[in-house]
């Protein structure tokens, strides 16, 4: 019969404890996983099978968990999590932006003022951000999410060294590209869009007994969906170049913190 003498043991399950508060904080703030159709018991699990799975494969910390200084590994390692979590966050936040952008400009917003129990956000950021969700999984993002999560162990080992600062503004700065890239990826929709209201404007002026209330909400609603359709095939490859970058912006953001 194995076993394991208690000294070799507490060190093995500090070690582990280390690995699960990257991983369960990353599963935790990271899109898809931090989703509330997906329980926290899942999440839970998930995150002690994928840290019993990838300890083995690292080096020990040599910290033991009864010690002051695993106070500031747990947070390191909650910190590392929350910063890889937050950055792929930005990827559907774009999505999500130019949804409600979009939105607006078709008059759907509306429908959040009648309907309390549908949220804040319209109809058409729900859909682009449910469509981007499994655009993500049908590419098994979700998979190379897990994959730079092992590798981050190897550029960020599990020890007491402080993080660098810059890898914090490193996280704020990519915070711009939501606006930049939410506006490029529905900037055909609103700029035609925006032609259009323009129109309205030009016509109510011409012929004020024109009721602008009764014929600009459809004209925006229709063309606004015929232009979503027409772009459809576009959105998909858009946002696997986003993506592609998203991740990228990740490999930089583990380097700036080390």
């Amino acid at each position: 019969m194995l076993a394991l003498a208690p000294e070799l043991l507490a060190a093995h399950l500090s070690h582990t404890f280390f690995i699960l508060m990257r991983v369960g904080v990353l599963l935790f703030v990271a899109p898809i996983f931090s989703e509330k159709v997906i329980s926290k018991r899942l999440r839970a699990g998930l995150a002690v099978l994928i840290a019993i799975l990838i300890a083995p494969s690292l080096p020990e910390s040599q910290v033991s968990l009864m010690s002051w200084s695993a106070v500031w590994l747990l947070v390191k390692q909650a910190m590392i999590g929350a910063a890889l979590g937050l950055t792929l966050q930005l990827l559907f936040a774009a999505v999500r932006l130019c949804g409600e952008i979009v939105g607006m400009q078709m008059g759907l917003s509306f429908a959040t003022f009648f309907d309390p129990n549908s949220g804040n956000s319209p109809v058409i950021s729900r859909f682009l951000n449910l469509l981007a969700m499994l655009l993500f999984l049908s590419v098994n993002g979700h998979l190379w999410l897990l994959a730079l999560l092992a590798e981050s162990f190897i550029t960020l080992p599990v020890n007491a060294e402080p993080l660098h600062a810059g890898g914090l503004l490193y996280v704020v700065s990519l915070a711009g590209g939501i606006f930049s890239q939410g506006l490029m990826m529905g900037l055909p929709i609103i700029t035609l869009l925006l032609c259009i209201n323009m129109t309205l404007g030009l016509l109510n002026r011409l012929t004020p007994q024109l009721s602008i209330f009764v014929v600009g909400f459809p004209l925006t609603l229709g063309v606004g969906m015929l232009a979503l359709f027409l772009i459809a095939d576009t959105l998909p490859p858009f946002f696997m170049r986003l993506m592609a970058r998203m991740f990228a912006e990740m490999e930089k953001l583990l380097a700036a913190l080390w």
